[in-house]
């Protein structure tokens, strides 16, 4: 269950030998190192291959030129305290070229609180050097090195990327200067408690290849002008989503030809379906046709040093409530810097004379400065908040900030995605209690420093102890140990959920794969095939032994409500989802309004992410709002008419399931279940003769004996698609067909096809009839073959049935006509399939098996047939063919990835955490956020309250019910007639309907005879009658559904009853 996708449509390997840590650690060392890792992996560079099997989610985020640039950046991560390990490893699961960690500082009991590759045992030691040879583990293809020497000039001109997470304020300008004017690129981020700090420069002139990371669009032409600017005019099947100032080129343009492959042309849009171009007045006559695609033209950018940019910033927004804020903490950050410089420490935590000192110096500061940097008053209370919690160290913010820092490393070394211009800052001192204000002595009663010397003192430092006891005795559900699971954990462990009495429970019952490691980063190339949940908790148990945590394999739904029964859910104090599919988020969002616990759901989709709290009482629930239905592709287009890439490989993957899948089901079902004929013979329309001619082919007329005759099987079948079916469809429609208007049949998006002429000389066409004749092989349960000449060999010697088109063969061309169309069923053919059919008794003699499509395993013919498949479609619609890695993402609905994204969501998540936890109850205190890292976008709103209902002077919402306990003080159970009267009494409510689940218990137009039979029965009797289910041990209660009249008989919306058995 890895990271999820961000909307809620959506859908969203060998093992390795373990490779020892391959890096020194020194006072100085070498970077620029010639590196083999020990499990045979090429080293990065220039002339490094990138591992798709590793990359493979991140490749459809960055792409591989971005991927390769990144190859060649030697970063530096200074300060290995919690935010600057998050950095770092967001970083190396990126695949950078190598990884400097410096640090002169050891490690103290404050570490602990975020940084995760800390031990209690590595107190007194060098943090980069505790922290290399863990970091090192993440990624064998980065060379991570340690320093513990000073930053000097000329040791910073070994590096294109320096990050400073724990410098001085001067430190900070002398390297920011220095960085500026030797073109080193250079990142400053810092946090302090609940707020946080990013700054970037990447020097005057930093090209951005690509401001968005979007894939370029495109529209097909109906018309152009000739003009001094030229309108162009898109087919209305739908917008074209241009903007002004976007770069476009033209293809398969008929009579304007002077467009075709020229030059990017900027645009204006003019209207949803219209914008103009160049002066085309010059120019040939458009007739026809034409594709315009979008061309991403690369932008400069220039950055100012840290030194001007202190005085006259420029700010990137994280919260619209909070407009004035990042100003303020612009001053108070600088101050902040003043008061360690001036006491040489930090302020201590709610200490009101430090505060009092802290807004004293902020306003010196902001005295001092001219320019936009200057504000015109001081927000004191802000700034005294800083102060108090400015010597806390947070997890939750250590993510955030970590993971938006190592996605601008990444934009540093690729110039993929728009940097942040130039300063972003960040609270959420919405964390903070909502009443009274934590006192000095609660966040530490020892005197001196405030730090109790634990492992939570960086946490206590900013929220005080007693949340630190309530979070140890939390009990929480985590569904999902993919990408936000992991991150989840690592939060989860140095908050100390569940330190104490409390549990976490973590369930997934997938196993770890190679494409899981670039980013679920709990997991190792030896742990390939484990489960997730048991070594994601193994792993976390490293980091914190004092968490208790419990890996199951089960998934959540129906089926698992005997394990997650009434007894689990009453006992937790709430869900976090880690999911990526929406049917199960659905089903977790149904339990948690039913149980009334606290949900935190999230997703992430490539650079976007968002968070989503749901709060008892408060908000509305995941399932209130959902997003439109997915546009699906038409039938006709996928059938006869594709005109793009997306339709090909849609079609294949069809293919993929009606050959190695569906027809084996069939057989096998006919084979085995006594009831299939009966069932099938059900079926509406043609489909009991479809699927019976399916059978009868599959275990008579096209079962193979041996390798050769599911060759001779591929071949016929690749002539029958990509020769004979468009031969038919040309027959039908002839290249010069018109409809009845007098256009031509073939424009717009009908794209003229030609068929294809099978040649063991075309690489391909052998693809093709090398997987398609490997998979037969392998549903029929016969050996594969892979001998290229062999396989040609055996193809020269078939001879192929001639084809002749037919007249009278209808090919419908539109979808309405595909409906309305009455398919003909041949009843004597369907008795003959009948009796010609072999017995079920002859089960045993045949061998047959349904393929499922998977996606990541390059040595199982799947990909190879689908990328075959569709590009031979393509060819035959000249539609241009897409590689190997495009197909794999659309045919297997990838959801993209990376590990910055799932890093600062998860942050925020456990920001929500915090405010659950201390029993927050004011909706304007909670948090939702979308993100776009890669414009970069950030946008925060209160989550939406709960909506009222009303009945009489009722008011309720989702997480209202009616109480009904089904056992009466005699111990007999309810009647459907005591229930019905019940509700007439109490709420002076007339049920006209019941249900429970699908089940209709009682109605108003019941026939009279069927009404008094179920009258005097007891409820659970009528459900187990109506529902033919037994109800298991582990119910408790029932859930019914109801339809009421008020006493005016109007029809009433009222909650849903709770109806308690045991």
């Amino acid at each position: 269950m890895s990271s999820s996708p961000l909307s809620k449509k959506r859908r969203v390997s060998g093992s390795e030998t373990k490779t020892g840590s391959h890096c020194s650690t020194s006072n100085s060392v070498r970077t620029e190192l010639s590196h083999t890792p020990s499990n045979g992996m090429a080293k990065n560079g220039n002339d490094a291959e990138i591992d798709e099997g590793l990359y493979s989610r991140q490749l459809y985020v960055l792409g591989h030129d971005a991927m390769k640039r990144m190859q060649n950046s030697n970063v530096l991560i200074s300060g290995l305290r919690g935010l600057g390990v998050e950095i770092a490893k967001n970083v190396i699961l990126g695949g950078v070229k190598s990884v400097t960690l410096h640090d002169q500082g050891v490690a103290e009991w404050k570490d602990l609180s975020s940084q995760f590759y800390l031990r209690e045992e590595d107190l007194g030691k060098n943090r980069a050097d505790v922290s290399q040879p863990r970091l090192a583990e993440l990624n064998s293809y980065v060379p991570v090195t340690s320093y513990t020497g000073t930053l000097t000039n000329e040791y910073l001109t070994r590096f294109q990327v320096v990050v400073l997470t724990n410098s001085s304020l001067d430190e900070q300008t002398r390297i920011g200067d220095f960085c500026h004017s030797n073109g080193i690129k250079l990142i400053v981020a810092d946090t302090r408690g609940l707020f946080g700090q990013l700054f970037c420069d990447f020097g005057e002139e930093m090209v951005v290849f690509d401001t968005n990371g979007e894939q370029p669009l495109s529209a097909m032409i109906s018309m152009i002008t000739k003009d001094a600017a030229g309108v162009v005019t898109c087919l209305d099947e739908a917008r074209h989503g241009f903007e002004s100032g976007d770069h476009v080129t033209f293809t398969e343009v008929q009579g304007m030809t002077e467009l075709n492959g020229c030059e990017p042309v900027e645009i204006k849009t003019l209207g949803p379906y219209t914008f103009s171009i160049c002066d085309t007045s010059s120019f040939t006559d458009y007739v026809r046709g034409g594709i315009v695609t979008q061309v991403k033209m690369p932008k400069k950018i220039a950055f100012k040093s840290l030194r001007s940019s202190m005085a006259e910033p420029e700010f990137l927004l994280t919260d619209f409530a909070k407009f004035d804020r990042p100003g303020q903490l612009h001053v108070g950050f600088q101050a902040l810097h003043a008061f360690e410089k001036k006491h040489s420490r930090l302020p201590k935590p709610w200490n009101q004379a430090d505060a009092d000192d802290l807004v004293a110096l902020t306003e010196e500061v902001n005295a001092t400065l001219t320019g936009s940097a200057k504000q015109e008053q001081i927000d004191q209370a802000v700034i005294k908040k800083l102060s108090c919690v400015a010597a806390g160290d947070l997890a939750p913010v250590n993510a955030f900030i970590g993971g938006l820092a190592a996605q601008e490393v990444m934009k540093a070394c690729t110039g993929k995605f728009m940097p942040i211009m130039q300063w972003l800052y960040f609270d959420a001192l919405e964390c903070l209690v909502e009443s009274e204000e934590v006192t000095e002595e609660d966040c530490a009663p020892v005197s001196a420093f405030c730090f109790r010397n634990c492992r939570y003192d960086g946490q206590i430092a900013v929220f005080g102890s007693k949340l630190q006891e309530m979070l140890a005795k939390q009990r929480y559900f985590l569904v999902g140990a993919g990408a936000i699971g992991c991150e989840l954990l690592k939060n989860f462990a140095m908050m100390g959920l569940a330190s104490g009495e409390g549990e976490v429970i973590v369930t997934d019952m997938d196993t770890i794969e190679k494409s899981n490691l670039n980013r679920q980063f709990l997991f190792r190339p030896w742990d390939v095939t484990k489960m997730k949940s048991e070594t994601a908790a193994a792993a976390v148990k490293q980091m914190n032994p004092s968490v208790r945590i419990t890996g199951h394999q089960n998934r959540v739904g129906p089926d698992t409500e005997k394990v997650y029964d009434d007894d689990f859910f009453e006992s937790l104090d709430g869900v976090a989802n880690a999911l990526d599919n929406v049917d199960a988020r659905m089903y977790m969002d149904r339990r948690c309004v039913y149980y009334r616990k606290p949900l935190l759901e999230s997703g992430t989709l490539g650079t976007k992410g968002n968070v989503q709290v749901v709060i008892p009482f408060i908000t509305e629930s995941y399932s209130s709002s959902q997003d439109p239905p997915e546009k699906s592709i038409p039938i006709c287009t996928l059938k006869n008419f594709p005109n793009a890439i997306e339709h090909t490989l849609q079609w294949a993957r069809d293919e993929f399931e009606g050959l190695f899948k569906q027809p084996a089901e069939n057989a096998l079902q006919y084979l085995t279940d006594p009831k299939f004929m009966e069932r099938t013979l059900k079926l509406p329309g043609a489909q009991p003769l479809e699927v019976l001619e399916s059978v009868y082919k599959s275990l008579v007329t096209d079962y193979p004996q041996r390798w050769e005759d599911c060759v001779t099987w591929a071949r016929n079948h690749w002539q029958c698609q990509y020769n004979n079916n468009i031969r038919q469809l040309l027959h039908n429609f002839p290249p010069d067909q018109l409809t009845s208007s007098g256009a031509p049949f073939w424009s717009g998006p009908k794209r003229c096809p030609h068929p294809l002429e099978f040649s063991t000389n075309n690489d391909l066409h052998m693809d093709y009839v090398m997987a398609a004749a490997n998979l037969y092989a392998q549903s029929y349960g016969l050996p594969s073959c892979t001998d290229r000449s062999a396989l040609t060999k055996h193809l020269q010697g078939i001879k192929v049935p001639e084809f002749t088109p037919k007249s009278g063969v209808k090919i419908h061309v539109s979808d309405q006509e595909l409906q309305s169309a009455n398919a003909s069923v041949d009843d004597s053919r369907l008795e003959e399939l009948k009796t010609v059919l072999p017995s079920s008794e002859s089960a045993s003699k045949f061998k047959l098996s349904a393929i499922d499509f998977e996606k990541d395993d390059d040595a199982n013919f799947h990909m190879d047939f689908i990328v075959a498949a569709s590009n031979l479609r393509a060819e035959n619609y000249d539609i241009p063919p897409a590689d190997r890695h495009k197909s794999k993402l659309i045919a297997g609905k990838i959801i993209p990835a990376i590990a910055t994204t799932t890093a600062a969501v998860v942050g925020l998540v456990c920001l929500e955490l915090l405010k659950i936890v201390q029993g927050h109850t004011k909706l304007e205190s909670f948090k939702n956020g979308f993100m776009n890292l890669a414009l970069p976008f950030f946008a925060f709103s209160e989550p939406i309250a709960a909506p009222k209902h009303k009945y009489y002077e009722i008011d309720w919402t989702l997480w209202d019910r009616f109480e009904v306990k089904g056992i009466q003080p005699n111990g007999e159970e309810m009647t459907l007639r005591q229930f019905l009267d019940y509700f007439k009494n109490e709420h002076k409510l007339e049920i006209t309907m019941l249900s429970q689940g699908v089940s209709m218990l009682y109605s108003f137009f019941m026939p009279a005879a069927k009404l008094k039979e179920r009258l005097d029965l007891p409820m659970t009797e009528i459900v187990t009658k109506v529902s033919k289910k037994k109800l298991g041990k582990h119910i408790k209660a029932l859930v019914f559904e109801l339809c009421c009249n008020d006493e005016t008989e109007e029809d009433v919306e009222v909650p849903y009853v709770r109806y308690t058995i045991r």
